[in-house]
């Protein structure tokens, strides 16, 4: 039998599976990717909670979806995705290692130089689905810096396990970690 977790947010309800990332660690897997009724219901409650921004800045690629509809309710013209490899076209990228708790292996986090220059200046919003280690927002948060922008606010759907301690970051909901005995 399957665990599963189930989980409030916004008004929408939803069943999360429980996977093993490792050993001693379990977690109820939410992934936002192609769930329109989600994202549409979560991003709203987000964007009352943020301070005022100039551009939102998400990693590639659960929260591209949750940063397109948060981007185009506060009728921004454009949010920046930090790529998770180089791209050919990228010139002088801006780059970062990062290790999640879903991947567990280096990544990249890239910042095309064109990106860069947008948001140099500019009061940003680092947006994500979960937020549980604190990793990848760090790692966007170096990025956000190096390319001299100005880091307003951090913030997702769900902060994880001890993540939801944090008083720097904005999250509508908390999601457990799952210890294996």
């Amino acid at each position: 039998m399957k665990k599963i977790y189930t989980i409030q947010v916004a008004g929408v309800t939803r069943e999360l599976p429980i996977v093993q990332v490792n050993d001693n660690l379990c977690i109820a897997s939410f992934v936002i990717l192609g769930d329109t009724e989600l994202v549409c219901a979560t991003a709203p409650e987000i964007v009352k909670r943020l301070p005022e921004v100039d551009i939102l800045v998400t990693a590639e690629a659960k929260g591209i979806p949750l940063v397109f509809e948060m981007s185009r309710l506060l009728k921004m013209p454009k949010y920046i995705v930090a790529r998770k490899s180089i791209k050919p076209y990228m010139n002088s990228p801006i780059i970062d290692e990062v290790v999640s708790i879903t991947t567990q292996k280096k990544q990249l986090l890239c910042l095309d130089e064109q990106d860069a220059a947008y948001i140099k200046g500019k009061k940003v919003a680092i947006i994500d689905d979960v937020i549980s280690t604190g990793d990848s927002i760090q790692a966007m948060e170096r990025i956000v810096e190096s390319s001299g922008g100005i880091v307003a606010a951090k913030a997702a759907i769900l902060a994880e396990g001890e993540a939801a301690n944090r008083k720097d970051i904005i999250f509508l909901e908390y999601l457990p970690l799952f210890e294996i005995e």
